[in-house]
C-alpha cells in the first residue's frame, strides 16, 4: 500500500497543500465566486448557476466544506452553504506569506541552455 507521506511536512505546508487542493478544480473556483457573491445559498441554486449536474455540484460542495472554505447548515431539507470567512482570510494570509518567501532574495535561476538537438 502506498502512503501520501504528507505527514513528514509541517503543518504549515500540509494546511496549505489542502486548501489549494481543494481550489484546483474551476468548478470549486466558480462555487466560490459565486457564494462570494451571496450572502448564503442552497446547493440547488449554485446547480443553477454552475453548468454541472446536481450530484457533481454536491461532489465539489463536499471538498470545499472538507477543506474548510466553506460552511453548510442543514435546515429541513436543505442545506445552506456560506463561505468560512475565518478560514478563506487564513488562506489568504498563508498564501501570501509563502508567495514572499519563495520569492524573495536576489537568487537567480541558472539552468543552463538547452544543447541544440542535431536534426540531420
Amino acid at each position: 500500500m502506498t502512503y501520501a507521506k504528507t505527514n513528514i511536512f509541517d503543518e504549515h505546508l500540509q494546511l496549505l497543500a489542502g486548501f489549494t487542493k481543494a481550489l484546483s478544480h474551476p468548478a470549486r473556483m466558480a462555487i466560490l465566486e459565486y457564494l462570494a457573491e451571496q450572502e448564503q445559498c442552497i446547493s440547488g441554486e449554485i446547480t443553477g448557476e454552475i453548468p454541472l449536474s446536481r450530484t457533481t455540484v454536491s461532489q465539489h460542495l463536499q471538498e470545499l466544506k472538507n477543506a474548510g472554505l466553506i460552511k453548510g447548515t442543514v435546515s429541513g431539507t436543505r442545506v445552506y452553504y456560506c463561505i468560512d470567512r475565518d478560514n478563506v482570510e487564513k488562506l489568504k494570509k498563508e498564501m501570501h506569506e509563502f508567495m514572499e518567501l519563495i520569492t524573495s532574495g536576489d537568487s537567480t535561476c541558472k539552468i543552463p541552455p538547452a544543447k541544440e538537438k542535431n536534426t540531420k
